[in-house]
């Protein structure tokens, strides 16, 4: 199967983006980055591929998040 992994990266970004997009406007930044956050990690997941993060948002804290490493 031929793939093309940057179209494979689009698409997670694509994910990401509609997940958060549905809870924009209702006050709760954390329930819409937790949405991304989960479209992402489902989105890297179906990529046959091993990786590291190496731009994330930082180290954990309460706000779910794609963390560095």
């Amino acid at each position: 199967m031929d793939r093309n992994l940057a179209l494979e990266i689009v698409r997670v970004t694509e994910a990401a983006a509609i997940a958060s997009s549905r809870l924009l406007g209702r006050g709760d930044p954390n329930a819409a980055d937790q949405a991304a956050t989960t479209a992402m990690r489902e989105g890297f997941a179906r990529i046959s591929r091993d990786g590291t993060v190496v731009i994330g948002e930082g180290e954990r804290d309460e706000a779910p998040m794609l963390y560095i490493g």
